[in-house]
């Protein structure tokens, strides 16, 4: 397997899929359309939705069930951006290589844009009962999308990490807010991918495990490329960890020590995969690939 051959098709793939469920541009809620289809189509590593299809497919998932959710956590990943990008919030002008939404279409039409995505993921989750006969695979599937993207999940990490902002934190605040604003939605793509293919409960757990160890690692990665990238490789700006005076795993212990972590975490998210009877080769290549991310 040539993994960055594979990775480049099946991304084009979930973009194919992406596209399908996005709102037509059209009436007198045009401009809100356009808002949300301009921050869903600025590209991205589309990992979150990869996941889920992978983990769909490493328990033998298959039909379109998994289209909607494929799309949704995009769509709520991509709301928590526009939203993060806010001057409300982190103040960013550049996302993924060109202007924020806000700064295309207005603040207003930012937070309502964002707002209107995390929504219409579950409008668009809703179309699996359509797709399959499994509807209580599709029931557990919501069940976790919404337990995780909210007050206990995603939002509530972000409500933490926004209350603190710029204050002197321990790491068991730090991790409480990675562990919540990134990891939740890592281990809800992939426990939902799971549940949607038949997983079983002890199955199930052990994703959600691995999700966790990915997440922390996906993160520290990012506190580490914030130091040494560069703002053209990156996307958007660099130095801004430091320039909004946050706590984070590269200052509370440096790089190399933040380094080992993110191999350590990897290595342990791969391993519990491994030990399942099923396998994905690619899978477990994505999350490698984490590690030595350079955007």
């Amino acid at each position: 397997m040539n993994f960055q051959d594979e990775l480049i098709k099946r991304t084009k793939e979930i973009e194919n899929v992406i596209r399908q469920y996005l709102p037509e541009e059209e009436g007198f809620a045009m401009t809100m359309a356009q808002a949300m289809n301009y921050s869903m189509l600025a590209g991205g590593k589309r990992l979150r939705p990869m996941l889920l299809k992978e983990t769909y497919c490493l328990f033998g998932g298959e039909g379109r069930a998994a289209e909607p959710f494929i799309a949704a956590i995009e769509m709520i990943h991509t709301h928590s951006l526009i939203h993060d990008d806010l001057p409300a919030i982190d103040n960013d002008d550049y996302r993924r290589g060109r202007l924020t939404t806000h700064k295309v279409y207005g603040e207003a039409m930012g937070v309502l844009s964002g707002v209107s995505l995390l929504n219409y993921a579950y409008e668009v989750m809703l179309k699996a009962f359509d797709l399959t006969q499994e509807t209580e695979r599709v029931i557990s599937a919501l069940r976790i999308m919404a337990e995780k993207t909210g007050i206990n999940g995603m939002l509530g990490g972000q409500s933490v990490d926004v209350e603190n902002d710029g204050k002197p934190i321990t790491k068991e605040m730090l991790d409480y807010i990675y562990k919540n604003k990134t990891s939740a939605l890592i281990e809800a793509s992939m426990m939902a991918g799971a549940v949607l293919a038949g997983a079983d409960q002890r199955q199930t757990a052990l994703v959600c495990k691995a999700a966790e160890d990915i997440g922390l690692a996906f993160q520290i990665q990012d506190d580490i490329l914030d130091v040494v990238s560069s703002e053209k490789e990156l996307g958007k700006p660099v130095h801004s960890d430091e320039k909004n005076h946050k706590v984070t795993y590269v200052s509370l212990m440096g790089i190399e020590q933040a380094s080992r972590q993110v191999n350590q975490l990897s290595n342990e998210a791969i391993a519990l995969l491994e030990s399942l009877e099923q396998k994905n080769e690619f899978l477990c290549e994505l999350i490698r690939s984490l590690i030595h991310r350079r955007k």
